[in-house]
């Protein structure tokens, strides 16, 4: 596998305008320090290197995730939103107090929802340092509404099922982190949970991010997830994202970038469903243009 700044380009080039709808970008650590109670502590990623990457496989466009070892400082994030502010967006995070004028400050300089995760690990003895859970979703979505911002959600597929009815009743976009979190359950694609999100995802309700990477160790064709994803892409490829996951922080492989894009083209061989997924529902999403 090539190394995360120098990935291969994929064999078919990339359509004009396509996006990266998941990156991370930490430091200068000089500038941009991590904060000090956090759960993990990463490699600098810069804006520049995440730009040299797009650059090298083909993406014109790039979507950054706050990670939590900034917390609810976003500076880092806006700023690299700021260096390219009409080919970046953002996916923040905001403590739960945090009123409409700082929401709407956020909106205006790029960050277009703010992510919030109930993915509970032993690794971290709860949620990862630095995040805000769906109990704080809650009582923010009056605000987020207010705002602009929608929802990037992280947790078990399970849970997803289990908190979907309140979560739509929030009134807010909902976009689904790394597949639904599938590939963990006995009950492969009839697992009750996960057909209660295709069949949300079938009705336009959920987004959903075809990143693969995190959700299987068999790289690097990641066999496992292939029953999930061709599941979620007949169910309605107008609600689906792709994302690198770059740096790929706290993963034990780093996968080409260049041939997770083959691995996608070599699943999904429609041209029309490649566009949406690459360019138009990104920049349906993220307001792009």
């Amino acid at each position: 596998m090539t190394d995360t700044l120098h990935p291969s380009p994929p064999a078919v080039p990339l359509p004009d305008l396509a996006c990266d709808a998941h990156a991370h970008v930490l430091g200068p650590y000089d500038r941009f320090p991590l904060a000090e109670d956090r759960s993990y502590t990463p490699p600098e990623a810069t804006a520049a290197m995440h730009a040299n990457m797009l650059d090298a496989v083909g993406f014109a466009r790039g979507v950054f995730v706050q990670p939590t070892a900034y917390g609810d400082d976003n500076g880092c994030l806006i700023d690299a939103i700021a260096q390219a502010p009409r080919a970046r967006a953002g996916i923040g995070v905001a403590e739960p107090e945090a009123d409409i004028g700082h929401l709407a400050g956020l909106a205006a300089a790029g960050v277009r929802g703010l992510r919030f995760v109930e993915m509970l690990s032993q690794r971290y003895g709860g949620r990862p340092k630095g995040s805000c859970g769906f109990a704080e979703l809650y009582a923010m979505a009056p605000r987020l509404r207010e705002a602009g911002l929608h929802a990037q959600l992280f947790s078990k597929t399970e849970t997803f099922a289990e908190h979907m009815p309140r979560l739509l009743d929030t009134g807010l976009p909902l976009v689904l982190d790394h597949m639904a979190t599938v590939g963990k359950s006995a009950g492969g694609v009839d697992d009750p949970a996960f057909q209660t999100l295709l069949a949300l995802l079938r009705e336009g309700r959920i987004w959903v991010k075809l990143t693969v990477v995190r959700r299987s160790t068999e790289a690097p064709d990641y066999p496992d997830t292939r029953a999930f994803h061709d599941a979620l892409v007949d169910a309605n490829p107008d609600r689906l994202l792709w994302g690198t996951d770059w740096p790929f922080v706290n993963m034990p492989h780093k996968p080409d970038i260049g041939r997770l894009i083959d691995l996608l083209d070599s699943w999904t061989a429609d041209e029309t469903i490649r566009r949406k997924i690459f360019v138009d529902n990104p920049a349906a999403l993220y307001r792009f243009g």
